[in-house]
């Protein structure tokens, strides 16, 4: 049975009476609308914990006055039911202010991790994220947590957070869940036109190219990088990034080596999409 808990003090209880009675806690933070993707983070808590806990909370800090906060999808009731379907044990669904009273002040901030691609088009994002992160594991406790690498650079930055504050949490990221055509699962898709919808490809496109070039053994950062941004520029609207990073510390890569980060941020329309791929290390996607 699924307990849905609004407070921050009942998520954090029930987190504790089930390692009071030596239950692993799983936990996968969301902001809800949930899909595939998140199914498949929720599928891996469950092989890894014997408590599965889902975070439903769209955070307004990681929001700039320009983005799209006030329109993000908000399903409350379908997303119970899907975790329902899914044997999820708790759902933690705060109202804004449980979390961020009017007298908060504390921001968790990390470093160099967050100041290239999404820090440097989202300059607040991050501060947001990890501050809404570590209130989360604070509430929760020791525990392992998962999360997509469809945002690479974010699951990065919350292992150093983890790291760095020594917090007893162990950060898990799980493969991107893409749709049959290839694009990568996420809330955001639902506002794309059918014909925006088509032209989103050009990300997968981009990135299979320089994923067949890899295997061919292309190694090249600048050769790699291009191979994608033809493709992405050739169907957005706006590109902010098509970056070949180190997959580790995001600096820009200019030599060979074993693994390379393709990062794309695009959008269409009103609608900003993400997209990666690991050379090395990820399947085609």
């Amino acid at each position: 049975m699924t307990t849905l808990a609004c407070k921050p003090a009942d998520f954090r209880q029930a987190c504790d009476d089930a390692r009071a009675e030596s239950c692993c806690v799983g936990l996968v933070p969301t902001m809800g609308a949930l899909h595939e993707g998140h199914f498949s983070l929720i599928d891996e808590a469950k092989k890894r914990a014997g408590f599965v806990a889902v975070t439903i909370f769209v955070n307004p800090l990681q929001f700039a006055p320009d983005e799209d906060l006030g329109r993000y999808p908000r399903a409350l009731q379908t997303d119970l039911a899907s975790c329902r379907e899914r044997s999820v044990d708790l759902v933690f669904a705060p109202e804004p202010e449980s979390m961020y009273p009017s007298e908060f002040q504390t921001q968790v901030s990390v470093g160099d991790l967050t100041k290239p691609l999404e820090g440097a088009f989202r300059p607040a994002h991050f501060d947001g994220v990890t501050t809404i992160v570590a209130k989360l594991f604070n509430l929760a406790g020791p525990s392992a947590a998962m999360f997509v690498r469809k945002d690479y650079q974010q699951w990065k930055v919350l292992a150093r957070m983890v790291q760095d504050l020594d917090m007893p949490i162990e950060v898990i990221g799980c493969p991107i869940v893409r749709e049959s055509d290839g694009l990568a699962l996420s809330s955001r898709n639902r506002y794309l036109s059918a014909s925006e919808r088509t032209r989103a490809l050009g990300i997968v496109s981009g990135l299979r190219e320089a994923h067949d070039a890899w295997d061919a053994g292309e190694r090249s950062p600048e050769t790699l990088r291009a191979l994608t941004e033809g493709h992405v520029s050739a169907n957005f609207e706006r590109v902010d990034y098509v970056a070949a990073v180190d997959p580790d510390t995001f600096a820009t890569r200019s030599e060979p080596g074993t693994r390379l980060l393709i990062a794309v941020a695009a959008h269409l329309g009103t609608t900003r999409l993400i997209d990666n791929v690991v050379l090395g290390e990820d399947p085609r996607p």
